[in-house]
Order: structure tokens, then C-alpha cells, then sequence
């Protein structure tokens, strides 16, 4: 997870963005795929909320550090 994390700081706001907006249709798709058929996997929406978590948390940083910056 730490390594995870690491490679998330690196990418740009824009990458972040990006990465995040994936990730809440991929959350969306799997909620309604979810109601249809159970996955082998149970647990994987809550992994994908806390990835999204994640990646929200790491752009608020960067996007603070970038006020800072300009100030």
C-alpha cells in the first residue's frame, strides 16, 4: 500500500483528476453489476471507494501545496 501510495503522489493534478474520474464510473458501473450477479470477490467495492478515497485525499495535498507555492 505504501508503495501505492508513493506512485499516486508522483502524478500530476491532472493525472489525480483523471484517475478519479475513472475510478466513480468504474464505482457506479459495479454498484448496478453488483445488484445483478454477487462476484467471486465481495469486498471489491469497498477496496475501490478507499482507493477513490486515496486518490481525493493526495489531490486536496497537492492542491494545497500548489496555494502554498503561489503564496
Amino acid at each position: 500500500m505504501k508503495k501505492d501510495i508513493k506512485e499516486l503522489k508522483q502524478k500530476t493534478i491532472k493525472e489525480l483528476e483523471k484517475e478519479i474520474a475513472d475510478l466513480r464510473k468504474e464505482i457506479a458501473r459495479m454498484r448496478i453489476e453488483l445488484k445483478v450477479n454477487q462476484p467471486k470477490d465481495t469486498n471489491i467495492l469497498v477496496k475501490k471507494r478507499k482507493k477513490l478515497a486515496r486518490l481525493l485525499t493526495i489531490l486536496t495535498e497537492k492542491k494545497e501545496e500548489e496555494k502554498l507555492k503561489v503564496n
